[in-house]
C-alpha cells in the first residue's frame, strides 16, 4: 500500500482564479461594492449633506443599467472565461467592461441629447478601470483568505479530533470478532482502513456525493460494532443525486457528532436518520438524531464541527451553500443545502468565489 501524502498547509497550490460570476453571493458583492463606490463619488462631488442623496441618485441612474448589463454579460461568459489563465481572463473582462460602458454611455447621451467630449469618455474609462481593478483585487484577496491552505489547516484540526475512544473501542470490537466472526472482523478492518485513508487524504477538492455516503456507511458500521442495538439508522436516499459534487467529509463529521453527542449519552436506543435528495437545482442533506439536551456537556465540540463545515461550504459555494441546525422535541437536526453540480470527466472540481 502506498503511503498517503499530505499536502503542506504552508503552501497554496491553487493559482489565482476568477470569481464564480454565476454565484449569487458574487453578484451581490459586485452590486454592493459598485454602489458604495458611487456613494463615495457622491460624497466627494457634493460637500453639502442635503445634496448627497440627489447626487447619488443621479450617479445610480447611469451606473445601474450599466451594472446590470455587465453582470448579465459576465454571467453568460463565465464558462469560457473560467477556462482561461487568470491574467488573460482579467484582461478580457477589463476590455469587455470598457467596450460595454462606452457603448451604453454613448447611447444614453444620444438618447438624452447631451453633448459629450473625449474628456468625459476618458474619465469614464478611468473610473471603469478603477472599479474593475478594485473588484478583481477584492475577490482575489477574498479567495486567498479562504484559500485551501487556511481551510486545510482547519480541516486537519477537525480531523485530528478523531476521538481516541472511537479508535480504541473499534479495535477492541474487531478483536472480539476475530475468533467468532472472522469475516465480519475483516470487513471492519477494511472499513477502518478506508475511513482513515480518506481522513488523511488531500480533501481540498470536491468529490461525488455517492463517495461520501459510502464512507458514512462504513463509519456507522464500525460504530454499530460497539453500540449494537443502541444505534439505529435509517437512510432515505432514493432521490439522492450520487454524482453531485460536495466538499469531502461534510456528512461524516456530522454523523460522528450525532453518535457522540446524541446516541452515546442515551440510556435507551437512539435513531440517526439521513435524508438526501435534490429539489430543482439544490441538493439537500438532512441529518436527524435523538438528542438529550439536558445534561449534555459536549456543545462546544459540536459547534466546532458545524463552524468548520460552514467555512468549507462558504469556500466552495459562497452564499449558495448553507448549514442550519435546530433542536426540537429531543431531535437534533442539521440541514445542508448547496447548488447541484454534476461530476464529469476532467471536471475541475473547484469553485472558489
Amino acid at each position: 500500500m502506498r503511503p498517503c501524502k499530505l499536502a503542506s498547509i504552508n503552501q497554496n497550490t491553487y493559482p489565482d482564479t476568477l470569481p464564480d460570476l454565476r454565484n449569487l453571493g458574487v453578484m451581490l458583492r459586485i452590486l454592493i461594492i459598485v454602489n458604495m463606490i458611487g456613494l463615495v463619488a457622491a460624497l466627494l462631488k457634493t460637500p453639502a449633506w442635503d445634496g448627497i442623496m440627489q447626487e447619488f441618485m443621479d450617479i445610480a441612474m447611469i451606473t445601474q443599467p450599466m451594472l446590470l448589463l455587465n453582470i448579465l454579460l459576465l454571467y453568460t461568459l463565465h464558462k469560457p472565461l473560467s477556462r482561461l489563465p487568470y491574467r488573460t481572463g482579467a484582461g478580457i473582462i477589463l476590455v469587455l467592461e470598457i467596450t460595454l460602458i462606452t457603448l451604453v454611455y454613448t447611447w444614453l447621451t444620444w438618447l438624452t441629447n447631451h453633448s459629450t467630449g473625449l474628456a468625459d469618455i476618458v474619465r469614464l474609462w478611468i473610473l471603469t478601470v478603477v472599479i474593475v481593478v478594485i473588484l478583481l483585487g477584492y475577490f482575489n484577496l477574498r479567495n486567498r483568505a479562504l484559500s485551501p491552505a487556511f481551510s486545510e489547516a482547519r480541516l486537519q484540526a477537525l480531523q485530528a479530533r478523531i476521538r481516541p475512544h472511537f479508535l480504541f473501542n473499534s479495535i477492541n470490537a474487531v478483536l472480539s470478532l476475530i475468533r467468532s466472526e472472522p469475516r465480519r472482523a475483516e470487513q471492519a478492518l477494511e472499513n477502518m482502513a478506508d475511513l482513515f485513508r480518506t481522513l488523511m487524504a488531500d480533501n481540498r477538492q470536491l468529490s461525488p456525493l455517492a463517495d461520501e455516503v459510502s464512507l458514512c456507511r462504513q463509519y456507522l458500521q464500525l460504530e454499530q460494532l460497539r453500540l449494537g442495538e443502541r444505534l439505529q439508522t435509517e437512510w432515505f436516499i432514493e432521490n439522492m443525486p450520487g454524482d453531485a459534487l460536495i466538499p469531502p467529509l461534510v456528512l461524516q463529521p456530522l454523523l460522528e457528532n450525532a453518535v457522540y453527542h446524541g446516541i452515546e449519552p442515551l440510556s435507551t436506543a437512539g435513531m440517526i436518520s439521513i435524508n438526501i435528495y435534490r429539489k430543482r437545482n439544490i441538493v439537500h442533506l438532512i441529518l436527524r438524531n435523538s438528542y438529550q439536551e439536558k445534561g449534555s456537556s459536549h456543545h462546544n465540540g459540536n459547534k466546532m464541527a458545524l463552524n468548520n463545515i460552514r467555512e468549507r461550504l462558504a469556500l466552495h459555494f459562497d452564499a449558495e451553500g448553507k448549514l442550519e441546525s435546530q433542536i426540537s422535541d429531543n431531535i437534533y437536526q442539521v440541514h445542508i443545502s448547496l447548488p447541484f453540480t454534476a461530476a464529469r470527466n476532467n471536471h475541475p472540481q473547484n469553485r472558489y468565489p
